[in-house]
């Protein structure tokens, strides 16, 4: 099973090693960790069996809210907590094990004193820029006023470490596109149009945002990786980018990708229609991928 926890610390790296090594102590295993200076954000890619994963999201979480706080906090990335948003992937909708996963960690994290709020298959469909939009603040408001209810734990946010965001969602890519600009407006511009809920491309969300070198970014989720292929999504930036005077500087991984979308773009730029994963030679000997 895998978990892809993120915390609102990209900049500390005795922080970050204490949260790899409380879930390693815990019995996860830690397969990538994505620091972002910028964003003041940190991706853990998680996998163990079931038991073991929710031992180590919960050891990993403590020592988010014993040495991270919120109200210190700054960074490009919206957040409502120091473990912001951590998500169980389902990779087969008919598996039910990351849903009761989940909802073992959600008590786990009711005990550190923190309102556990459900987003994705455990929220309704709810995406975690609902419960962001306004930030903190806004948020601990919506609480009080019983607007947002939690799954579990206290109706209000605890004092320094926010809330969390937990949910169960299929995978996802993370993808940032950096462009040799400092026009904000452009890349706000641009996210505005690729993303799915404003008409751009399906499953795509989008957000821009000024790094600290001086340039812009353009933060891409892929929530549906069979809607639109991730080169795609480039392209479409790319494009825009172009119009506005503009080209893209260079792109960021967040974290692990599944291969099928790595052996789609693959097929792209070599004019392979149809590549499959199988057709790399690590995957095929190994025989797994998504």
């Amino acid at each position: 099973m895998e978990a892809v926890p993120n915390f609102s610390e990209g900049r500390d790296q005795t922080v970050l090693d204490s949260i790899g090594s409380a879930m390693t102590d815990a019995g996860g295993r830690v397969l990538d960790i994505h620091a972002d200076p910028d964003h003041n954000r940190s991706v853990f890619t998680c996998v163990g069996d079931p038991d073991s994963l929710v031992e180590a999201l919960a050891a990993g979480i403590a020592v988010a809210v014993a040495v991270i706080d919120l109200n210190q906090h700054q960074g490009v990335h919206p957040r409502v907590g120091v473990a912001d948003v951590v998500p169980f992937v389902q990779f087969d909708p008919e598996d039910d094990q990351p849903e009761r996963a989940a909802r073992a960690l959600a008590r786990r994290i009711a005990m550190l004193g923190l309102p556990v709020l459900g987003y994705a298959e455990l929220g309704g469909g709810l995406r975690p820029a609902f419960f962001r939009h306004g930030g903190p603040e806004r948020l601990a408001e919506r609480l009080d006023s019983g607007d947002v209810v939690p799954m579990l734990g206290p109706s209000r946010l605890h004092p320094t470490a926010g809330a969390v965001l937990l949910g169960v969602r299929p995978p996802l890519v993370a993808f940032n596109v950096e462009l040799d600009s400092d026009d904000l407006e452009l890349a706000r511009l641009i996210a505005t149009a690729i993303r799915a809920r404003d008409g751009g491309l399906p499953g795509v969300q989008a957000l821009g945002l000024q790094l600290g070198n001086g340039n812009v970014q353009v933060s891409t989720n892929l929530i549906d990786i069979e809607a639109t292929p991730l080169h795609a999504v480039v392209e479409r930036i790319e494009h825009l980018a172009r119009e506005g005077g503009a080209a893209i500087r260079a792109a960021e991984l967040v974290g692990l990708m599944p291969a099928s979308v790595a052996s789609a773009a693959a097929g792209a730029a070599l004019r392979l229609p149809g590549m499959r994963p199988d057709r790399m030679l690590e995957v095929s000997v190994h025989g797994e991928f998504t």
